[in-house]
């Protein structure tokens, strides 16, 4: 019998946890790396010089409560030619919330690039779906750290993938005057 997705000791697994603990732990972690390591970089400039803008982008949003800008660095993919973003923490994300109350605010800076994004978030389950088990077949090792997928004995095709769909939000976003 395969075990449910997310997997025990994935990332997405310890956001969703009952115990609060153990949920407020693994989001300090991933903040701090944020705070710390991946935000201070993209400012200096030297993520984008070892390909890391390639991989993640610096979301910027206005806060739904303070109107203060807040600068979120994720993981993105270009899927079709657009940029997609994945809210592991589904609609618990501040930078989702954000966007959700201000969605005509939202700033992308990928690499060198910087620009107003329009914002489509994608609600049909039959896309995300699809766009999952994109994921799991491109980034096999990405997608075994966030949720417990393993590559060598997982099949994207019978995975039950439901649990996953009810979690993560999935967002498009595009230059604004696209």
């Amino acid at each position: 019998m395969e075990e449910d997705l997310p997997r025990v000791g994935s990332a997405m697994y310890n956001l969703i946890h009952e115990d609060e603990e153990i949920r407020n732990k693994t989001l300090r972690k991933w903040k701090r790396l944020n705070k710390y390591l991946f935000l201070p970089l993209y400012r200096l400039r030297i993520l984008p010089l070892i390909g890391f803008g390639r991989t993640f982008l610096v979301l910027t949003t206005i806060g739904r409560k303070t109107g203060k800008k807040y600068k979120t660095p994720l993981e993105y993919h270009r899927i079709d030619g657009i940029i997609t973003i994945f809210s592991g923490r589904g609609k618990d994300s501040d930078w989702w919330k954000n966007m959700r109350v201000n969605p005509d605010a939202v700033w992308i800076r990928h690499g060198f690039h910087y620009f107003h994004a329009r914002v489509e978030f994608m609600t049909d389950e039959d896309q995300k779906l699809k766009i999952i088990k994109w994921y799991v077949v491109k980034h096999k090792n990405t997608a075994k750290l966030l949720f417990g997928w393993n590559p060598i004995t997982d099949d994207p095709e019978t995975a039950d993938f439901s649990k996953i769909l009810k979690i993560i939000e999935i967002v498009r976003l595009y230059r604004k005057y696209e």
